[in-house]
């Protein structure tokens, strides 16, 4: 897929690995230049590096997208390396719970945790973000929810509540920020296979897991996405061929929430 991003300045949350890198490489191979955000200040080095040594404009930022004062420092940083800031992508999260229990017995340091950064960094980000599109009365910002956001899950409560509020956050920013030429949309993912997941998918010889193979039958194209697969997705978001979206919800799930899957 390509589409016109030259001259276009991004900001990409979470953008050292996974989904977050393919974010970044699309919009790199599309003519956009690059601010990756990320507390894993290794990993954020060396994914600038490698796209810097092969033509990449991109800079990265040491930032805690949880921290409301730090992001409005990293914004600045950015705006002023680059000038503007115009795309933004929130998609810094975690999930970071494996022991998967019901609400009574969730830890209180789990769901703060998970929500300082699935909610409110896409908050703290977007407060420190907007005022720089504005002058320029034009953006666009993709948030990344979750099919977990939209058809709620058992034992994960602070993951689904997050991410069901990253869903209406960005509905209710579109509202607010359209008439100021800021479009506002969010990509909800399904099960995509990342580094983090390939230990829940695959056995030792590479077969599907038990429990991988008992998520996939829900899923009617049969298997995991893959991360360029979202990034496609928020690259079609912020192209110019998106000119009159926002305030959606795409998701991006294999047809996991179109419905119930069963033999009779």
């Amino acid at each position: 897929m390509k589409v016109a991003l030259e001259g276009q300045v991004a900001l990409v949350t979470g953008g050292a690995q996974g989904i977050g890198r393919a974010i970044v490489d699309a919009l790199i191979e599309n003519g956009a230049r690059v601010a990756i955000v990320d507390i894993d200040t290794a990993a954020g080095t060396e994914t600038a590096e490698e796209i810097r040594q092969t033509g990449g404009t991109c800079l990265f930022v040491e930032g805690d997208v949880s921290n409301v004062a730090q992001m409005e420092v990293v914004a600045k940083q950015v705006a002023e390396h680059f000038g503007t800031i115009q795309l933004l992508v929130n998609n810094a999260g975690i999930n970071t719970r494996r022991d998967r229990v019901p609400i009574h017995q969730y830890a209180l340091a789990d769901w703060q945790r998970i929500l300082d950064i699935d909610l409110t960094g896409v908050f703290a980000t977007s407060r420190a973000v907007v005022p720089h599109m504005l002058k320029n009365a034009t953006g666009r910002i993709v948030n990344i929810s979750s099919i977990a956001g939209l058809v709620p899950l058992r034992l994960q409560s602070a993951y689904v509540a997050a991410k069901a509020g990253v869903a209406n956050l960005t509905r209710s920013m579109a509202l607010e920020l359209g008439p100021q030429g800021i479009l506002v949309n969010a990509v909800a993912p399904g099960s995509t296979l990342t580094r983090g997941t390939e230990a829940l998918f695959y056995g030792a010889d590479g077969a599907y897991t038990e429990n991988a193979a008992s998520l996939l039958s829900h899923i009617p194209l049969g298997r995991p996405g893959k991360t360029t697969e979202i990034a496609a997705a928020v690259l079609f978001l912020v192209s110019p061929d998106a000119s009159y979206i926002s305030g959606t919800i795409l998701t991006v799930d294999g047809g996991w929430t179109a419905g119930y899957i069963r033999e009779w």
